[in-house]
């Protein structure tokens, strides 16, 4: 027997991702879709269809006043990110919002703590958290199939949209930093960054950006961001003392190949030797993640939990953004990540 729908939501934002935001929910038995808001209201009716139900509204406030919508998806700007999410706060509303959380750390506190202090459900829309490939990542590293992490290694880099307001870290790094934020196991986590950029075309901000992140135990981590390359790239190296996954997003036959091949130092001995093992490619259950991610806003709502991606783990990866900035302008020297307590588990 289906599920009646309990939970009422409405989509803040009709742009880019709101679209997607609006199918996934409707697609969602748990939820029940019952506006789209968007200043620009022939835009939201655009996307709801000419013989919708869903309300399409400008109105915020009356979004908020209506006590059947328990919950909001925001897909607004981030610089609008506070200000909207903290109205649907504190309307009793629980709150699922694209990344990154919001402009800056202190804003991001203000709304995990305003959650925290009524009881709602804050979710960050970290869409790679609820991809197959990063589930079964999260399984193996905390269940310790790879060993002591070692390295990462990230790239993600295409012909991308250059925006106008954040750098070229700021737009795509958050991708990675959600991945590390959800595999990695409780005790590993970043210390400290160190960050350089260029913008070859003079666009006034990085078009090209590398980070460098310490964790907390001892092992760095490497991303590359970028906006100018011909060609898309999406790959992750993860190295364990154990095996070494490689993860290439692009390729969806086999996005997952672990490799029971490495270097092990005896320093007893104080040899080096080398391991040639078998490769493995396990089978994946496509799935589209937004569909999981709404299934999880939805049960965290009615389980009183924390979702896997809360907004500490938004949190947490802005201050690594904020580190991220300030060592880019200060030539690239590490520049410690301001530590967030708590982390689902």
């Amino acid at each position: 027997m289906e599920k009646t729908p309990v939970i009422g939501i409405a989509v803040i934002g009709a742009g880019y991702w709101g679209p997607n935001l609006v199918r996934n929910a409707q697609a969602t038995p748990e939820l029940r879709l019952r506006y789209l808001c968007d200043l620009d209201v022939s835009r939201a009716q655009r996307v709801l269809g000419e013989y919708s139900t869903v309300r399409a509204t400008a109105s915020l406030d009356e979004v908020l006043a209506d006590p059947e919508v328990h919950a909001v998806a925001i897909a607004t700007p981030a610089a609008t990110h506070l200000p909207v999410a903290l109205a649907a706060l504190e309307a009793g509303k629980h709150v699922l919002v694209e990344k990154p959380l919001a402009a800056n750390f202190e804003d991001g506190r203000k709304l995990v703590e305003t959650a925290e202090q009524r009881g709602l459900t804050l979710m960050l829309d970290h869409t790679f958290a609820y991809t197959s490939s990063v589930q079964h990542l999260r399984k193996i590293i905390r269940g310790g199939e790879l060993g002591d992490i070692q390295y990462i290694d990230s790239v993600r880099i295409n012909l991308g949209l250059v925006q106008p307001d954040v750098d070229v870290l700021w737009d795509l790094a958050p991708h990675d930093l959600s991945i590390f934020e959800a595999i990695l196991p409780d005790d590993v986590y970043p210390v400290e960054v160190a960050a350089h950029g260029s913008d070859p075309i003079g666009a006034g901000v990085a078009c090209v950006g590398h980070l460098t992140v310490r964790l907390s135990n001892g092992a760095i981590t490497h991303v590359h961001v970028n906006w100018l390359s011909p060609t898309k790239i999406r790959t992750m190296v993860i190295g364990g003392s154990q095996r070494t996954v490689v993860w290439d997003d692009n390729n969806p036959s086999q996005r997952l190949s672990i490799y029971d091949r490495g270097v092990d130092h005896s320093k007893e001995q104080r040899t080096i030797s080398y391991r040639t093992g078998d490769m493995v490619a396990p089978a994946l259950l496509e799935r589209e993640a937004l569909r999981t991610m709404m299934a999880e806003f939805a049960a965290s709502i009615t389980e009183k939990r924390p979702p896997l991606t809360d907004g500490r783990a938004g949190l947490r990866v802005l201050a690594v953004l904020e580190a991220a900035s300030e060592s880019l302008r200060t030539g690239g020297v590490f520049v410690p990540v301001q530590q967030v307590e708590g982390k689902v588990s």
